[in-house]
């Protein structure tokens, strides 16, 4: 099962680190995938949740594209990946919606299938030593190191 750091992520949330390029490369370090927030604004490039907080290089991306998970959060982003190689997904509030390599990228509590990434398990107070009795492709959370 692929464990998925949110927003880079380790232990919990924590606002001072979240879309830091020096905390998605040491989680790649430990050996987790990223889910990440982009925005590209006048051809810069730009992670973070709900603002613009680090610029990046398209290069940077391009090095660590096979941990990435990338969340668009503007229409430019959306438009430029789909030119590239990546995995990303747009999405607001959907149950479900359909990453660019095919995974289903699943809201906390909804049915899962074997392509599903189970999204945040723990806003539904998971048990996260039931992970091993579903059948999907990962986890995204901010708590991956609970994960065996």
């Amino acid at each position: 099962m692929k464990i998925i750091s949110h927003r880079g992520n380790i232990n919990g949330p924590d606002l001072s680190i979240e879309n830091s390029p020096d905390q998605i490369d040491n989680c790649i370090s430990l050996g987790y995938d990223i889910e990440i927030d982009l925005r590209i604004i006048d051809n810069i490039f730009y992670l973070g949740h709900d603002t613009p907080d680090y610029i990046i290089e398209f290069e940077w991306l391009v090095k660590n594209k096979n941990r990435l998970w990338i969340h668009c959060k503007n229409l430019e982003s959306l438009k430029h990946l789909s030119d590239f190689d990546f995995n990303f997904f747009w999405h607001q509030s959907d149950d479900y919606t359909l990453t660019s390599k095919g995974y289903v990228w699943t809201y906390p509590g909804k049915d899962v299938v074997s392509k599903s990434v189970i999204v945040m398990p723990e806003k539904i107070s998971f048990d996260f030593s039931q992970l091993k009795e579903y059948d999907v492709y990962g986890v995204c959370t901010d708590y991956p190191t609970r994960i065996l």
